[in-house]
């Protein structure tokens, strides 16, 4: 009997194993993470800023008066961007505004950063003062732009832009630059720029003596201290052009004895904000 009795327990514990092993706990393969959020390849800059005047490659926009402006540019997956910018102004032919269209594309190659598009100028609602002539100078022009980054605080630019109908004159322009940013201590940055503007024959509206506009050269050299969002410039501008070239140019209802002031040097003070939405949500 105690053998067989034996011999029952040992069949009836090996049934059982099974059952014990079954009611440990297994362990269980982790949950994977989650995808991270998708990245919308869309994003929008937008801004404005505070200047003591509104200078153009040389020449004062603003009768040498304060100005402001404002813009919004919408891009995609940081590469087409298509914009809008406003202007106030004081010109001859009194428009509300000088408002840019933007659009282009920005290619990178390593260290070399590219902007390739085009500009349309408008000057809603203008005309000539006292004359009844209707004018239009309105234009369009091309844009190429290259930044390259030599280190982590020096970096150099280059541009060249062209139209054929330069402020409606009939006359082309062609306007190349160089430039130059160095980043120093305490949110301070220097930045300069050398640049040459040819400029053809004007046409419009209809002379019987076209007239030669003359090529001149543009510079500046300032700094600019950056906190966050808000950066406050100091700069120095330019030109090699006489008074009367600039009367010329401008058309300067204000200049004595057809000699502008609107070409000289002078000095410019810029408070800007500048946003984009992608890093507000940071």
């Amino acid at each position: 009997m105690s053998g067989r009795l034996l011999a029952a327990c040992s069949v009836l514990l090996a049934l059982a194993a099974p059952a014990y092993a079954s009611d440990l706990p297994s362990k269980k393969k982790a949950a994977p993470p989650p995808p991270p959020p998708a990245v919308s390849p869309w994003d929008f800059a937008f801004g404005g800023k505070v200047q003591s005047d509104y200078n153009f490659r040389g020449i004062s926009q603003t009768d040498r008066k304060p100005g402001v402006m404002g813009y919004g540019e919408v891009r995609y997956d940081n590469f087409y961007y298509a914009g809008v910018a406003a202007y106030s102004v004081d010109l001859p032919t009194k428009p509300l505004a000088e408002v840019d269209v933007t659009a282009g594309i920005r290619p990178t190659l390593g260290p070399v950063s590219f902007d390739l598009g085009g500009i349309y100028y408008y000057y809603p609602r203008e005309d000539r003062p006292n004359t009844g002539y209707v004018s239009n100078s309105d234009f369009f022009e091309l844009a190429a732009k290259a930044s390259y980054v030599w280190n982590e605080k020096v970096t150099f630019g280059a541009n060249a832009f062209y139209t054929w109908n330069w402020l409606g004159t009939g006359a082309d322009g062609t306007y190349i630059s160089g430039t130059l940013k160095v980043a120093l201590p305490y949110n301070l940055s220097a930045s300069g720029e050398v640049g040459r503007y040819f400029l053809g024959t004007q046409t419009k509206p209809a002379a019987a003596n076209p007239t030669r506009l003359a090529d001149y050269t543009y510079w500046n050299a300032g700094l600019t201290y950056t906190w966050k969002q808000v950066s406050l410039d100091a700069r120095y501008h330019g030109t090699d052009l006489t008074k009367a070239n600039c009367y010329t140019l401008t058309g300067d209802p204000g200049a004595v004895n057809n000699r502008s002031k609107w070409c000289g040097d002078t000095f410019i003070a810029t408070l800007a904000v500048d946003f984009v939405y992608s890093d507000l949500k940071k």
